[in-house]
């Protein structure tokens, strides 16, 4: 029997497949298309899937492929440079295609061992106390203790399940798509800067080879926004929007997209796990769901191995819901307020307009772009130093960076004093005895997804608190 499937071959679920295989855990990835898709939902990475990428090594190969970019102006596409001094030492948008981002991330998980299954669609499943049998359309069946539904907004996963999918539905719909584009690009982007003075939702940019990407709102909610829409559907849009459909042709591929906000009611129901967009569908203002994705599997993945290795302390796998929830509701209101601040009627335009001035503060532009990043998301660890719940940056310590350290996905204490100890534990956490100007603490706690779980100097209270996160010391099995 398989330890765990995934149902899923997007970037969260191959960023969990591979998050699992550093803890040798055995992963099957289930996708239901039989090649990868060339469209480009996402344009790139946010501050905090960056570092996720530093974390293990990978950001190298993600910077040989993409182009950094200046941080700011993201928050519903209201043009202001990031704050000074923004707690990062990756400080930037990386842009690069998703379709680049599944193809390096799907090489990291089968590089470290996972399986990928493609043209394998997920049609049924059953669980019982020891596993869950997953049918698939072609007939067969496979079995493993886990099973985790990484399979989008429209999850078969989540549906063979009967988990509540609860929210507001699609008001607004935009078409977006990749063609040519007759016109010179002088005029693409004079008719493109004229029209987003008052239009948010519309963007035309050169990808290179001749195509480019166009995004346009449709004209009204489509019936099945799985069907895709046609060349001649953005030929009006553009016309209607913009006064000219600018030549555009030879469509290399059409999509559209609303502006649902759903998330699901529960992350976990036995051994079945929800992750990515199957957990929660936004709209794509800031440019968050597959960041959200990607967090969502690195939150997830060692908690699971921990639980098949079966070291994991009570409560440790029903965190992933109990952490995770409350960050994709926010980003689900986030989303939702830059929709209606992205509109063109005077009221929403009025209030733009006035958060704009807002921003000039600096406390403001921080707090949303601290948000929309992800690198202010703080875990609720109760009481205690000001770091404890967050995420630690790539620290600039005596002997290299923060960051390389932590490429295997253990967890790390970082100790400044040279007193303390992981006895016990020194198969789950490295003990590294370094020092770095920047961190305000005598030594820190920190789990394999980079959250600070202890802040401080007392030997007896880091080992109340190791039990918690990584489980009995000498690896023993967790109690009745």
């Amino acid at each position: 029997m398989l330890d765990v499937i995934i149902a899923g071959a997007g970037p969260t679920g191959l960023m969990l497949a591979a998050e699992l295989r550093l803890h040798g855990v055995g992963v099957r990835v289930l996708e239901r298309e039989p090649e990868p898709t060339p469209v480009v939902r996402s344009l790139g990475l946010h501050v905090r899937s960056i570092e996720v990428m530093a974390q293990r090594g990978l950001l190298d190969r993600f910077l040989a492929h993409g182009r950094r970019h200046p941080l700011g102006g993201f928050f519903a596409a209201i043009d202001k440079p990031a704050p000074d001094r923004l707690d990062t030492a990756h400080g930037y948008v990386l842009g690069i295609p998703q379709p680049v981002t599944d193809r390096l991330l799907a090489e990291h998980a089968t590089g470290l061992g996972a399986e990928i299954r493609r043209g394998a669609e997920l049609t049924g499943l059953s669980q019982d106390d020891d596993g869950v049998t997953a049918g698939l359309a072609d007939g067969t069946r496979q079995r493993a203790r886990w099973l985790v539904g990484c399979d989008g907004g429209r999850s078969t996963v989540r549906g063979l399940l009967g988990v509540g999918f609860p929210g507001e539905p699609a008001r607004t719909e935009t078409l977006i798509g990749e063609m040519e584009v007759a016109a010179a690009p002088e005029t693409v982007a004079a008719v493109t800067a004229r029209v987003r003075q008052t239009q948010q939702r519309f963007g035309i940019g050169p990808l290179g080879g001749g195509a480019f990407r166009v995004v346009v709102p449709a004209g009204e909610l489509a019936g099945d926004r799985s069907v895709p829409p046609t060349l001649e559907e953005f030929r009006t849009r553009l016309r209607a929007v913009a006064g000219t459909d600018l030549g555009v042709h030879s469509p290399r591929w059409l999509s559209r997209f609303g502006d649902a906000t759903r998330q699901a009611e529960r992350y976990r129901t036995g051994r079945v796990l929800l992750a990515g967009d199957a957990a929660h569908i936004h709209p794509p203002a800031g440019g968050q769901g597959l960041n959200l994705g990607i967090q969502d599997a690195f939150n997830l993945g060692w908690k699971l191995a921990a639980e098949v290795a079966g070291r994991a302390p009570r409560g440790l796998l029903d965190s992933f819901h109990t952490e995770r929830h409350p960050v994709a509701a926010a980003v689900l209101t986030h989303t939702r307020a830059q929709m209606e601040l992205m509109s063109t009627e005077p009221g929403p335009r009025a209030v733009r307009e006035l958060l704009a001035e807002l921003m000039e503060f600096d406390d403001v532009n921080r707090f949303l772009i601290e948000r929309l990043t992800a690198i202010g998301v703080r875990y609720d660890f109760g009481a205690g130093h000001p770091l404890l719940g967050r995420r630690l940056r790539d620290l600039t310590l005596k002997r290299g960076r923060l960051y390389d350290l932590t490429h295997r996905g253990r967890g790390l204490l970082l100790d400044q004093t040279g007193r303390l100890s992981v006895t016990g534990w020194a198969d789950r956490v490295d003990h590294v005895v370094d020092v770095s100007e920047e961190l305000d603490a005598p030594a820190v706690l920190l789990r394999p997804d980079g959250h600070v779980a202890w802040a401080g100097q007392d030997q007896e209270e880091l080992v109340t608190v190791l039990p918690r996160w990584f489980g009995a010391a000498g690896g023993r099995a967790p109690g009745p």
